[in-house]
């Protein structure tokens, strides 16, 4: 079996990441974020490069565990 627990959460967490950077990027393109411009944008700025690194490390754990 691939997916590990570990995997499991890091793949979650980047779904997770995944929604909130598409959810800022409607909210910043309707033009009144329920937040506030300031927060969204970091919400943002954060949740991009968090998705690719919550990816990585759920692949690089499922690889190490194909045995």
């Amino acid at each position: 079996m691939y997916l590990t627990p570990k995997s499991s959460l890091f793949l979650g967490g980047s779904c997770v990441s995944a929604i909130a950077a598409v959810g800022s990027i409607f909210e910043l393109g309707y033009g009144q974020p329920d937040f506030g411009f300031t927060a969204t944008a970091i919400i943002l700025v954060l949740s991009i490069p968090l998705t690719g690194l919550f990816f990585f490390a759920a692949v690089k754990d499922a690889r190490a565990n194909m045995k």
